[in-house]
């Protein structure tokens, strides 16, 4: 059974080479891809064939440490320049040989998969054993100001509320999504940060130069009427501003890592199998 399509990705491809023709607000993607760097220098260990998939430009490829570097773009003017080999393709259905890559990364572009366990079930198969998986996804908090004012409002003008915020992904359970794909050792972790803008335009004229506005199937069809922008403005400026009237969007990028399983990593510890029970640990003094 396929899973639902919830995405227009053809449309968000289209979109993504707009914002980059005019000159994306790239700011996020460079804040995750030196984050990606820190986090990697850290695996004491040489990688040899490298993949990046579908971050909506080169920022992780260009720092990926490894010999040769894979990326696969969602689209022409997002695949960018660089030491690296390149190729466009549906980021759900990539091109992937198996066993091809010892590591894999992606950053900022997976909130918009229609089939993520099927995704990452496609990259541990293109993964070698003790291979490694790094992604950045954006978590649940993502413009939730955003999010609730635009509800609010429409609620308000119009009696209804339309999805004009997609979604984003429970880091909870996301964890739960690299097990089921065949990872061992996953790890799960939270950047939370706040961006402050002039007032809620501005960051929507942000999310337009990032390429990030929503592509969902079920998206309204009809232009929003201007009074539902002005009122979510309003709401936004009253809840969300700063004593110096700037308004504060909560981003939060959701880690996730975790490696194709190789008889040389850690297991845990059979039960039974411990020399000392728990209720004598504690009990036991400093000496």
């Amino acid at each position: 059974m396929s899973a639902p399509r919830l995405f227009d990705r053809a449309l968000a491809a289209r979109r993504l080479d707009r914002a980059l023709a005019q000159g994306p607000a790239d700011f996020l993607l460079a804040r995750a891809a030196d984050d990606l760097a820190d986090r990697l220098s850290l695996i004491k260990r040489d990688f040899v064939n490298a993949l990046d998939l579908a971050t909506p430009g080169p920022q992780a490829a260009l720092v990926l440490n490894a010999a040769h570097v894979t990326r696969v773009a969602p689209s022409r003017a997002s695949l960018g320049q660089g030491r690296f080999h390149g190729l466009v393709a549906d980021p759900e259905r990539p091109p992937l040989d198996e066993g091809a890559f010892d590591l894999a990364v992606s950053l900022l572009a997976l909130h918009q998969i229609d089939d993520l366990p099927g995704l990452l079930i496609q990259l541990r198969r293109a993964l070698r054993p003790d291979g490694l998986l790094v992604t950045a996804i954006p978590g649940g908090d993502t413009l939730q100001e955003l999010r609730a004012c635009l509800l609010e409002a429409e609620a308000e003008i119009s009696g209804g509320a339309s999805p004009r915020v997609a979604p984003f992904a429970d880091a909870r359970a996301l964890g739960g999504l690299l097990q089921r794909a065949g990872f061992a050792l996953p790890v799960v972790d939270s950047d939370r940060f706040i961006v402050r803008y002039p007032d809620m335009f501005a960051l929507m004229r942000d999310l337009r130069a990032f390429g990030q506005t929503s592509a969902l199937v079920d998206r309204p069809r009809r232009f929003a009427r201007r009074a539902l922008f002005l009122r979510a403005a309003q709401l936004y400026a009253v809840r969300y501003a700063d004593p110096d009237g700037r308004v504060r969007a909560t981003f939060e990028f959701v880690w996730l890592s975790g490696w194709v399983p190789h008889p040389s990593q850690q297991k845990p510890l059979a039960p039974g199998s411990a020399k000392m029970r728990l209720e004598d640990a504690v009990k036991l003094k400093p000496q």
